[in-house]
């Protein structure tokens, strides 16, 4: 799909149809966020200005204006190359690259750029990514790049095992692994005044029954980390440290579980509608900011679904549509003002950005969907922070989906059901710190989230603000664990 461009007016109208405006006028939040997307970042700093000085102004409008102004920054952190800058990193990999080269990709939308206040800036991962986009790019590149993909998006003897142990069974967690894993989190040396207090919250595995369970803190660094309660859609453990001069400030927390494969044999013709009851409803409802029933949306979706009826053939046929939108790094969360409707028009999208533009999709289609993300891990040296979902299809109930691992590829002998284990199925090299996306942290945060959508690497703040990403790193470290060596045992 090309990239769709949006002018000012194009973004106001989007707003207004959608309901995210008034009736009459947008509000100054509204406004300023059309001229952010728009690129016309003074004007919006103007408007955000005035409309900050302005009496009556209320708490959280006072609050969202002030995010966007964060919001701009934030943008420009990401969109951080000319076009000088953004060649001379693909002549890296293309040293005979040409201009009409670059333009061509750039006007088919496969080098990500904005136009800000009249300046072209392309997105800092956009030459990496290029060669994700283009079959061509890539055929031209000098020096391949190693796979780094998960072992798990390539069908292998663990999924054909847990398959074969679900319908041996009759069960739908199967295969279980136990695993330690220590989360380290690592500030910046004097990205605060010494002797003032970091507060920390790093993500911490929610208890899933029958996905993900036995869930035990094992230890943290500082001692004493303060869970949050099990109830807690985006779960994480919390810490305080004081900063001292001249050094790092160091986070860690480590933790046990158990985490099971899933698979869920489905028939089409079993299914049937979801009776949608009150604890339903809500997963089949638009959710503004990032799931909103767009007429795009809409179209896109009766070009796929057409006039299929069975709520497993619709999801089936959406998963496929959206596999197909190939992976790419993606710029944070945070800068983009609705993640489906990007994704649709983006061409590309990562794993949070495919799961929610599912997600839409199946709310659309009357298929309740809701969100669920944290880490991946192999048994070997793989690890990434990774986002999937859940679909609820009766009779089955709630069951797993990963669009972004996609459909599997069965070998010859394979059962071809196998092609479709992620839509119904999860492998137990995953765990999940989230339930749900945009959800208070416990205890709140004091300032702006450096993930306002997403919590899989944590967040920081000291009296003095939010610390972003930029002013700190973190790592996993993991081991898989005999049952005989858990210390819960």
């Amino acid at each position: 799909m090309r990239r769709r461009r949006y002018s000012l007016a194009t973004t106001l109208a989007c707003l207004l149809a959608t309901g995210i405006a008034s009736a009459a006028t947008p509000s100054p939040v509204q406004h300023a966020t059309a001229l952010i997307d728009a690129g016309q970042f003074t004007s919006a700093q103007a408007d955000i200005t005035q409309a900050l000085a302005q009496p009556g102004l209320s708490p959280d409008a006072r609050e969202a204006l002030l995010f966007q102004r964060e919001r701009m920054r934030r943008i420009l952190l990401d969109f951080t190359l000319d076009a000088n800058a953004a060649k001379a990193k693909l002549r890296k990999q293309i040293p005979d690259l040409t201009d009409a080269e670059f333009t061509r990709w750039d006007s088919q939308g496969l080098i990500e750029h904005q136009v800000i206040d009249g300046r072209t800036l392309y997105f800092k991962r956009a030459p990496g990514n290029l060669f994700l986009l283009s079959k061509e790019a890539a055929a031209q590149r000098a020096h391949p790049a190693p796979s780094n993909d998960d072992p798990m998006e390539t069908l292998n003897d663990h999924h054909r095992e847990a398959r074969r142990k679900a319908l041996a069974t009759h069960r739908s967690s199967v295969t279980p692994n136990h695993v330690r894993v220590t989360e380290t989190v690592t500030v910046n040396a004097d990205a605060v005044p010494a002797g003032e207090t970091i507060r920390a919250w790093l993500p911490f595995p929610r208890e899933l029954p029958g996905q993900q369970e036995g869930v035990r803190l094992v230890d943290s660094q500082p001692a004493g980390a303060q869970v949050a309660p099990a109830s807690t859609m985006q779960r994480t453990a919390y810490l305080e440290k004081k900063a001292q001069a001249g050094k790092p400030t160091t986070f860690a927390v480590t933790y046990e579980l158990t985490i099971h494969a899933q698979y869920h044999d489905i028939d089409a013709a079993k299914v049937v509608p979801a009776r949608i009851t009150p604890e339903l409803a809500p997963f089949i409802a638009e959710r503004a900011p990032h799931i909103v029933f767009t007429d795009d949306l809409r179209a896109f979706s009766h070009k796929v679904v057409g006039d299929e009826t069975n709520p497993y053939r619709i999801a089936q046929k959406l998963f496929a549509a959206v596999d197909q939108i190939p992976w790419a790094g993606a710029r944070e969360y945070s800068t983009i003002s609705n993640l489906s409707d990007y994704t649709l028009h983006a061409g590309h999208g990562d794993c949070g950005e495919q799961t929610m533009l599912l997600i839409a999709l199946l709310r659309l289609n009357g298929i309740p969907a809701r969100w669920q993300s944290g880490f991946i891990f192999s048994d070997g040296t793989y690890n990434n922070i990774h986002d999937w979902g859940q679909l609820y299809l009766a009779p089955y109930g709630w069951v797993p989906m990963d669009v972004t691992f996609g459909q599997l590829h069965p070998a010859q002998g394979d059962d071809p059901a196998l092609q479709w284990f992620y839509l119904g199925g999860l492998d137990a090299y995953r765990i999940a710190f989230n339930s749900d996306f945009s959800q208070p942290l416990v205890p709140r945060k004091q300032f702006f989230r450096s993930e306002t959508v997403d919590s899989q690497r944590g967040e920081l703040e000291w009296r003095g603000g939010n610390l972003y990403f930029d002013t700190w790193n973190y790592d996993f470290t993991w081991q898989l664990l005999p049952a005989s060596e858990r210390s819960d045992r």
